[in-house]
């Protein structure tokens, strides 16, 4: 899909001189499931969705196709490097560096979230669709699940589930927020069949308000149903 078939942005930054924490530059969805977790941990899912945030913005402000891939390959290149030396310069990668790694995650790890926004750059077919789906989403949320201290197989299938409704919102192309919208509901089926470890809830959040919002459930709705699930996991 080419940057200019985006219909809104997949994530949105406040002006620079509105800037603070980093995780306030992040939707109210992202800072709910941040807070639920261990206050320790808290720095780490920040600085790996606020990255899921960036590599949105170089899709959502490229024009050429060469350009976001560019922008996509200096990422790429800088997160492996966190494994073999000290991060440059750059905010992002201090708070990943600081963060994440001794959690057990390694640069090359995170630099695989490139894989799946650089599907965005092109002309989007069904096969693309899946593989943008497991390349952000999956691969983000079991990085999130892994950060907490748990891994199900859930995990990814709520992450595809998660990043084909923010694409089905946010693509003008129909026929594509059409297969977007019918593939994020079946994952979406298969990630919450079954009930949820308490240690990924806060994760699991994510995908939970992202699939209430695909329903169009009422925002009473959403809390009850919300509150079920961080007792229940269901």
């Amino acid at each position: 899909m080419h940057p200019s078939a985006l219909a809104k942005p997949l994530a949105r930054s406040p002006p620079a001189g509105q800037r603070g924490r980093m995780s306030d530059d992040l939707p109210a969805d992202r800072r709910l499931a941040i807070s639920l977790v261990d206050p320790r941990l808290r720095t780490a899912l920040t600085a790996l969705l606020t990255l899921d945030q960036r590599l949105a913005g170089i899709v959502r402000t490229t024009r050429e196709p060469l350009v976001g891939q560019m922008r996509l390959t200096w990422w790429h290149e800088a997160l492996g490097r966190l494994d073999v030396a000290p991060a440059p310069a750059e905010p992002l990668l201090q708070e990943i560096e600081g963060a994440c790694l001794p959690l057990g995650l390694t640069g090359g790890d995170i630099a695989g979230l490139t894989d799946g926004w650089e599907m965005l750059l092109d002309p989007l077919e069904e096969a693309g669709i899946a593989t943008y789906a497991a390349g952000r989403g999956g691969r983000l949320f079991t990085l999130l699940g892994r950060a907490t201290g748990g891994d199900a197989a859930a995990l990814a299938v709520a992450g595809e589930g998660w990043a084909l409704a923010d694409l089905s919102t946010h693509v003008s192309q129909v026929a594509v927020a059409e297969l977007a919208r019918f593939a994020a509901h079946e994952a979406f089926a298969r990630a919450f069949a079954e009930p949820w470890p308490k240690s990924l809830r806060p994760v699991g959040v994510l995908a939970l308000l992202q699939m209430l919002e695909l329903e169009g459930k009422s925002p009473i709705r959403n809390y009850a149903r919300l509150t079920a699930f961080r007792l229940t996991g269901r």
